[in-house]
């Protein structure tokens, strides 16, 4: 009877409460009701929350050493986090900010700039260097090749104004390319798909050999095209997409001009995300740049070669059957690429031969 009694009490106090709102409700019920003065915690990175992991080990009884042991780290760096922390500023875990509280500044003389200027409009094909020894031999007094390059740049002393800007413009894009030193790998098929380029020269005539490989799966493709521009590498893209089921995540490839334009819209398309090699850093795709040899030795190298586009590619699709469905491969335990992707069942889409987009 009690409990009936009391789940009755609660049940009209709910409903007295929705229908009055809180205010109101303790009002009703003559009490006093006063909020709690909570902090609010700051929305920390994932460093310094790892860094308040380490200290509250920290306080449970625990020393230094075993800390640092526990958590893999050094005992200078948790000292340092350990002194900085104050438990009721946990900001105080986050990094602080690492751009120089000193910065450079505008240290050229009205008179050395117009120095400067004058011997650049002179002397227009030197280089900065170059200048600062003249600049020393007729004034007399050094000047550093970091403030004529900053005249060279504030004024746009260039003896080709437009091809700098473009090679500028070619730089500043370079350096918004995702690098696949960024990218953590996961072992699953198709999770990365690594496309690279053999230029040949065939009898007096260029043709170039597009090549992709599963680097987890081993899955490779490969397509001879007349031509080097981006609409044949987008052409592979489609096609090797196509071939894969679709079951493609991220793509690398180098920073040639075959990947780009056509080659980028083709990615966009297929919501294929794009990582480059660094530059001159072949090693940053060894599983495909190991195909291109592989496919050199035991193809090309075996009588295969020819100009003809049709000719080649339908040849090279019966190698790639072979490649695929009965080569043994060692890095995949000796098992074919078709018997370690288990649950693939398509059939290789290499037919017709035809190059065009």
């Amino acid at each position: 009877m009690y409990l009936i009694f009391m789940q009755k009490i609660l049940k009209n106090d709910l409903l007295v409460f929705k229908k009055l709102g809180i205010e109101r409700y303790i009002d009703s019920m003559n009490i006093q009701y006063v909020l709690p003065e909570v902090p609010i915690a700051p929305e920390l990175s994932k460093q310094a929350k790892q860094r308040l992991k380490w200290l509250d080990y920290y306080h449970q009884d625990h020393t230094v050493a075993q800390t640092c042991r526990y958590f893999g780290i050094v005992p200078k760096t948790f000292h340092k986090w350990r002194n900085r922390y104050n438990p009721h500023n946990l900001a105080t875990l986050e990094d602080l900010p690492k751009r120089p509280k000193q910065t450079r500044r505008w240290e050229v003389s009205r008179e050395e700039e117009r120095r400067i200027l004058a011997l650049r409009t002179r002397y227009i094909r030197y280089g900065k260097m170059k200048l600062a020894v003249i600049y020393q031999t007729i004034y007399n007094e050094p000047v550093s090749s970091w403030k004529i390059q900053r005249v060279i740049e504030k004024h746009r002393l260039y003896f080709h104004p437009k091809k700098n800007h473009l090679t500028q413009a070619k730089r500043a894009r370079s350096g918004l390319k995702k690098r696949i030193t960024e990218l953590k790998k996961e072992p699953r098929s198709g999770f990365l798909i690594a496309v690279d380029t053999i230029c040949l020269n065939v009898y007096g005539q260029r043709r170039y050999i597009l090549t992709g490989i599963d680097v987890y799966g081993k899955i490779a493709f490969a397509r001879m095209y007349p031509g080097h521009g981006s609409a044949y590498a987008a052409d592979f893209l489609k096609r090797i997409h196509y071939l894969l089921d679709g079951k493609i995540e991220n793509i690398q490839t180098d920073n040639g001009s075959e990947f780009a334009k056509y080659f980028v819209r083709a990615a966009e398309t297929l919501k294929l995300i794009h990582y480059h090699s660094r530059v001159r850093t072949p090693k940053d795709n060894p599983v495909d740049e190991r195909f291109n040899r592989t496919l050199q030795d035991e193809f090309i190298a075996l009588g295969h070669l020819t100009n003809d586009c049709g000719i080649f590619n339908k040849e090279l699709t019966e190698w790639l059957i072979e490649y695929n469905f009965h080569r043994p491969h060692q890095t995949l335990q000796y098992l074919t690429p078709i018997q370690f992707e288990t649950n693939y069942s398509k059939v290789l889409p290499m037919y017709p031969s035809s190059t065009g987009g």
